[in-house]
């Protein structure tokens, strides 16, 4: 039987319009018994772009890459065409595949004609898509009216964001090119453009409020866990360029300390487990205090519920508010003044070099409770910025004072004065602990030397380290169940952390406010599956970070091995590594397949 492939071009024309079109199919011509026969092989669709003297060229190299006999005098082409060669062979080769079950096969193969192509990652790829199967979330963007395309684009981003986190530029390549995303949703993403990612992350923000509802429900149900604790806080990230055409693109205060590029606010509301409930985008210059009525609203928080909020956030107006609308509160003191009584209070936390006590103290006109709570981890750290500060201001001051001594240097009295000011200014935490005296000449216009001596500050951070103060409206709980609660605060810092770090949040490459929104969201929504891994891993005592568990599960992949059979037919089998011992591990505790995709083979 000989065979051959080649390229058709049909003109077809519409019977509503008469409008006429061409479709293009890969056909390959079979004589058998005597007579030729033609079969499609592949639909190409409306927009194959390649130029017809190419398509022989290209006919020829999927044949050769079907038939392992055709590859004796290989083909050199071009990379785009060695590339569109291979997608192409790839779709026939899955379109014949069949599954094979754990049934002893055995073929006399050559073991000369061996090969491994198309390696495909798919192991963070497996965890992904098990998390959006237990919260439903295909099914969801389904319901909201996504077709295919923008399911794929969709599901391509979040899960992207999780594995690779990058540009959507970066994405497309990673989905065509590294990525096995495509084979376990049964997608070919080497067939799409660029746009449908970005018309995705559009869509996704469109929907912003069903899809964060929808997602926390199926949390609250899967995990069975309830609504007694809401924390919320605000952090920034920053843009590269100007991004100019974007009204939240301001400059502010940065927590990454980038004040010198223009930063986007997002605000989150997570509940007790870490699962975030509500999200918002404000500017980048946004008070903080502000947003808190505007984050809270329509969450419909339950009689007991307990809000906790850090000091930037914990205004009087605030709190006032949180009392009106019938919510419990722990928040960070904004009060300046520290105070500790160690007689007074009581151990929590009794871990050599990390112990906790906290004095618990009634204010009898409001009812309210003040915690003030004593850290040895956070009063080394403080002392150390302390010591720090300090040091450096000492240095300005003696190289201030040396200098009067020296030939050329500016004495007068005004401009000494006015040089320690501005020191005062630079190292304000640590100036405010010393008195700085100046003497001048009999004529008093002329600095002659300076002097300085360390006077701690009463109730400040130098003589209370490690200090600080909570307050609250639960007056029936004790010391450790308010001081536990709050911690929980430090959580919230974690999914901070993990959104810049290992999802992708910063920084921001888009200049449109839609498309910036858009990032943010894919962001949260692939922080919403991680969570959901994250915690039933910590189920099962894995407690590794998903920078970790990424690292663990990447080197996993789908390659199809490629051999002649003893009767000239050539077998390409489609299968994934084997699961390495910490990759199995992982697999169990989610009990899920350790096989992605499984095993697929076509006879050619």
């Amino acid at each position: 039987m000989l065979s051959s492939m080649f390229i058709r071009c049909t003109t077809t024309r519409t019977t509503k319009t008469g409008e006429t079109y061409k479709t293009f199919r890969l056909v390959e011509s079979e004589r058998v018994n005597g007579k030729v026969k033609q079969r499609t092989l592949l639909n190409l669709g409306r927009y194959f772009e390649l130029p017809p003297p190419q398509w022989q060229i290209l006919s020829s190299r999927i044949d050769q890459l079907l038939n392992t006999q055709a590859s004796i005098f290989s083909i050199e082409t071009e990379t785009p065409l060695e590339t569109l060669a291979q997608r192409y062979a790839a779709q026939i080769i899955a379109s014949r595949s069949t599954s094979i079950d754990d049934k002893v096969k055995f073929e006399t193969v050559d073991i000369a004609s061996l090969e491994l192509v198309r390696p495909r990652r798919v192991g963070i790829e497996q965890l992904a898509l098990h998390a959006m199967k237990q919260l439903t979330l295909d099914d969801k963007l389904k319901s909201l009216g996504f077709n295919q395309q923008q399911l794929a684009a969709s599901i391509g981003n979040i899960i992207a964001r999780m594995a690779a986190p990058a540009s959507e530029l970066a994405t497309y390549h990673w989905l065509q090119n590294q990525s096995g995303l495509g084979e376990l949703i049964g997608y070919d993403f080497e067939g799409m453009g660029l746009d449908r990612l970005y018309q995705a992350s559009d869509l996704l923000w469109k929907h912003r409020e069903a899809i964060e509802t929808h997602l926390y429900s199926q949390e609250r149900d899967l995990f069975s866990f309830s609504e007694t604790i809401t924390l919320y806080d605000l952090t920034n990230t920053f843009f590269e360029g100007e991004a100019k055409g974007n009204p939240k693109a301001q400059r502010g205060r940065s927590k990454e300390k980038r004040s010198d590029s223009p930063l986007v606010t997002l605000g989150l509301v997570l509940d007790g487990s870490g699962f975030p409930r509500k999200s918002q985008i404000f500017p980048g210059n946004a008070s903080e205090p502000t947003t808190l009525s505007v984050m809270l609203q329509g969450l419909e928080g339950r009689s007991g519920s307990t809000v906790i909020l850090d000091a930037g956030i914990a205004s009087e107006e605030n709190i006032q508010y949180l009392i009106e609308h019938g919510y419990h509160y722990i928040v960070v003191s904004r009060k300046r003044k520290r105070q500790f009584d160690e007689d007074l209070s009581i151990l929590i936390k009794d871990i050599p070099g990390q112990t906790v006590k906290v004095q618990k103290v009634i204010i009898e006109e409001t009812g309210e409770v003040e915690l003030y709570c004593h850290s040895q981890l956070r009063e080394k750290k403080e002392q150390a910025i302390q010591d720090n500060f300090s040091h450096k201001y000492e240095v300005a001051l003696d190289k201030l004072h040396k200098g009067l001594s020296k030939k050329g240097a500016i004495k007068k009295y005004e401009k000494i004065v006015e040089r320690l000011g501005r020191l005062k200014e630079k190292y304000a935490r640590a100036a405010q602990h010393y008195v700085v005296s100046v003497m001048t000449d009999d004529e008093g216009d002329k600095a002659v030397s300076i002097s300085w001596k360390r006077v701690e500050k009463a109730n400040s951070q130098a003589t209370h380290p490690g200090v600080y103060c909570l307050r609250t409206n639960l007056a029936d709980w004790n010391e450790e169940t308010l001081w536990r609660t709050y911690t929980m605060l430090t959580d919230l810092e974690a999914v901070f952390r993990s959104l810049k770090s290992e999802l992708g949040l910063r920084p921001i490459y888009h200049h449109k406010e839609t498309r910036v929104n858009g990032h943010i969201f894919i962001t949260l929504i692939a922080y919403h599956l991680v969570q959901t891994l994250r915690h039933q891993l910590k189920a099962e005592r894995i407690n590794d970070s998903w920078q970790t568990v990424r690292r663990k599960m990447e080197n996993q992949q789908r390659v199809t091995v490629i051999l002649q059979r003893e009767d000239g037919k050539t077998i390409h089998l489609r299968k994934a590594t084997k699961a390495e011992p910490e990759q199995k591990v992982i697999y169990q505790a989610l009990g899920i397949s350790a096989f992605p995709g499984g095993i697929k083979k076509t006879l050619i």
